[in-house]
């Protein structure tokens, strides 16, 4: 029984089509009314549906052009990023050019500076040769600075000689 009441849930009624049919139809003149009014747009024709095939190109296409674009973008990019890393070591070589010609230019000043004090100062065998004649010089002094004092060391001896002689001479 619970069957039976279930079929007829399911299937609508009589009365219920027939209120469709009626609420779908028009009379005459609601026909001819509409009919009377102009068209005011026209009706697109259906789309052709793509085929698999041409559809499949299509896919194709725009994907490989995608592709192909963003490679493009990131070829670029790795250019720009290389050509940017390159100009830098360019400069820091340009700075380290320029720090080794200054230090060239420093080298260059203290070798021609030592090659003006070599030219200009005395060699060992000039050195040796006038320290000998300073040690004759003084050698020469001394004998004469002794030669002097024995005389000097003979005249006090006569001073003192004839002092004696004359203190001796007054007493007597």
């Amino acid at each position: 029984m619970l069957s039976l009441v279930a079929r007829r849930a399911s299937r609508p009624s009589l009365y219920l089509r027939r209120c469709a049919a009626r609420t779908i139809s028009t009379s005459p003149v609601l026909k001819n009314e509409t009919s009377a009014t102009p068209i005011l747009g026209t009706v697109a024709p259906p789309k052709k549906p793509i085929g698999g095939f041409r559809g499949g190109i299509i896919g194709f296409l725009f994907g490989f052009s995608l592709a192909a674009s963003l490679a493009a973008y990131n070829l670029l990019d790795e250019y720009r990023q290389a050509s940017a890393a390159l100009q830098a070591s360019v400069a820091e070589l340009q700075l380290s050019t320029e720090k080794v010609s200054a230090h060239m230019r420093r080298i260059e000043a203290v070798e021609k500076d030592l090659k003006a004090l070599s030219q200009t100062s005395a060699s060992k065998e000039e050195v040796s040769k006038v320290r000998t004649e300073m040690k004759k010089i003084y050698d020469g002094l001394h004998v004469e600075f002794l030669d002097l004092r024995s005389h000097v060391w003979g005249i006090q001896q006569d001073v003192h000689a004839l002092s004696k002689k004359e203190s001796t001479s007054v007493r007597i």
